[in-house]
């Protein structure tokens, strides 16, 4: 099984507002009939259903950071699981720092109550540290320290599953951290959310074009796209994200 391929499909390539109709960042990781899912913004629990993806499918869900275009998908996907999808296997999630408590919180105001009744199924948080390898049964997640305030540690993570290594900024500005991140990946997926108009804490494109030769990774994808990029997206000369889009490495 170790020379096994992995899918990867895009489920949500936009930045927070939406720009394009784009859905929030989520990314599908399939091998076999195992799924694994990046990042979970609210749209999340539309992105599963317009592509025909079971939640029950779904192993584990990695989180880069806790703004609410990044995880605040995840008491939709609870609920679905409880009183919809009637989960009853373990469901793993791996975040930075304050996971769980961001979590419960957000539950609590969304639909207070929610957190404290059982889901009917185990629900293994882990909370991930820069620098450190953590195993999730087969899976290796390596997260880095990026530059994107978030209340929390904001991570890059390399994801290591069989001989494929697929590596996802999150959200930052300029880091060396991402050179290190996307070498040696099969894939890095990274955000250019604008084109040339400096974000704070974010990527614009004019920077990621002039590191590109910095980036030692089989092939770059661009997401997180706003509306300045969308606009201009004829003339990038890095591949771009689409919802949908499916990529086999």
């Amino acid at each position: 099984m170790s020379g096994e391929g992995v899918e990867l499909q895009v489920l949500g390539c936009g930045d927070a507002m939406g720009s394009g109709g784009c859905l929030q960042s989520c990314f599908s990781m399939r091998r076999g009939e195992r799924r694994v899912l990046v990042d979970f913004g609210v749209t999340g629990m539309i992105a599963l259903r317009r592509y025909g993806i079971d939640p029950n499918g779904v192993e584990t869900v990695l989180l880069t950071h806790l703004h609410g275009d990044h995880f605040g998908g995840l008491p939709f996907f609870l609920l679905d699981a409880k009183y919809v999808s009637r989960r009853h296997r373990p469901l793993h999630l791996a975040g930075p720092a304050t996971t769980a408590e961001r979590l419960q919180t957000l539950r609590e105001t969304l639909y207070p109550g929610s957190s404290a009744a059982s889901l009917g199924f185990d629900l293994d948080v882990v909370e991930l540290v820069a620098g450190s390898r953590t195993e999730i049964d087969d899976l290796v997640v390596t997260p880095f320290e990026v530059i994107h305030e978030s209340g929390a540690p904001a991570h890059g993570l390399r994801v290591e599953w069989g001989d494929r290594c697929v590596a996802f900024s999150g959200d930052t500005q300029w880091t060396d951290a991402l050179v290190e991140l996307a070498r040696g990946a099969d894939l890095f997926v990274c955000e250019a959310s604008s084109y040339e108009h400096p974000v704070p804490f974010h990527l614009d494109y004019e920077t990621l074009l002039a590191n590109r030769s910095r980036l030692e990774c089989g092939r770059l994808l661009l997401t997180h796209l706003g509306a300045e990029m969308l606009s201009r997206r004829q003339e990038l000369e890095i591949e771009s994200a689409e919802d949908g889009l499916v990529l086999q490495l």
